[in-house]
């Protein structure tokens, strides 16, 4: 009987692992834009799916970004059907909006996987995000100065507007995906934007880890990826715990008592203030830092100041001992 290859056989039991126990019996669908990492994870979903007593379909999106796109989106449509994939789409989307290609083409595209895992009832979308891909998200974040939030990465496992997303590769490597690829027989696609140095993400993968990995060893981007699993673990706790004190104050009535936040500890009073922000109505993609320190200054560093504007057009003002929205 021929041997699995390791790299196979870990891809195969890692997506076991993100399947099993997973509710409903609708198909799970895989995001796969024709890489390695995607492309691996399609060809496991493929071999476990069935086995667990679900259907795999498969979902590629075109961003319309590259000469071709539409014809490699076609391309893997094509192989996933012949490779038994059921239900397959091929999505263009449009590319617009704030914050750059990266972060258009990315809300782009999980705005499309939703809508299409909608449409067929899905259990789940899968995404083929691996150990190194959390590294890298690591290191971003360190470089932004983000939170415990940011730093704690790519969860393998959440909402994505009422839709499991889920990773089940955030243990698997890069190698292991190309090997894996290699071993199957399967021929991924190279998309060049991961090597073009005008992107933040080519960079840190081209230059920055590889350069910890030689200073450091190989074993950090498993470090990095430990600690990313760290800090969500209490990252959900802080989470609970802000929850648990926004319901606690809002019981008092309309607003926020500035004596029941000055009393909460620094890391949940931000949480509380970032929750509220976003109740009110700031869009989270344009909720900084900046923001929650300013509505916190209204609490702690209380000097007469005047009203925080956040985004959305909403403006708190400390009147009476709370904060409170003033009305536009």
């Amino acid at each position: 009987m021929a041997t699995l290859a390791p790299p196979v056989a870990a891809i195969r039991v890692a997506v076991r692992q993100a399947l099993s126990g997973l509710p409903g019996d609708g198909p799970v669908l895989v995001a796969c834009s024709g890489g390695a990492d995607s492309l691996a994870l399609a060809a496991a979903t493929a071999f476990v799916a069935p086995r667990l007593g679900r259907t795999a379909g498969l979902v590629t999106v075109d961003h319309g970004l590259q000469a071709g796109s539409a014809e490699r989106a076609d391309a893997v449509a094509d192989w996933a059907g012949r490779y038994g994939f059921t239900p397959v789409e091929a999505v263009r989307v449009e590319v617009t909006g704030p914050g750059g290609p990266e972060a258009a083409a990315r809300q782009a595209r999980y705005r499309a996987l939703v809508e299409v895992a909608r449409r067929h009832t899905a259990a789940a979308l899968l995404t083929g995000h691996t150990r190194d891909d959390q590294a890298e998200t690591v290191l971003l974040a360190l470089a932004r100065g983000a939170g415990p939030r940011g730093l704690a990465a790519m969860p393998v496992r959440r909402d994505l507007d009422g839709v499991p997303l889920l990773r089940p590769l955030l243990d698997v490597s890069r190698e292991q995906t190309q090997a894996a690829c290699a071993v199957l027989g399967l021929r991924p696609w190279a998309d060049p934007h991961n090597t073009d140095p005008s992107y933040a993400r080519a960079r840190v993968r081209a230059d920055v880890l590889p350069a910890l990995v030689r200073a450091l060893g190989p074993a950090v981007v498993d470090s990095l990826a430990r600690t990313a699993r760290q800090l969500a673990a209490d990252t959900l706790v802080l989470d609970e715990l802000a929850a648990t004190a926004l319901a606690d104050i809002r019981d008092a009535g309309d607003g926020l008592s500035v004596t029941a936040l000055t009393a909460l500890a620094p890391a949940v009073r931000s949480r509380v203030l970032h929750a509220w922000a976003r109740e009110l109505g700031a869009p989270a993609a344009a909720l900084s830092h900046r923001h929650v320190a300013a509505l916190d200054a209204l609490v702690t560093a209380w000097r007469g100041q005047g009203a925080v504007h956040l985004p959305g057009g909403l403006r708190v003002v400390r009147r009476d001992g709370r904060l409170v929205v003033e009305d536009r």
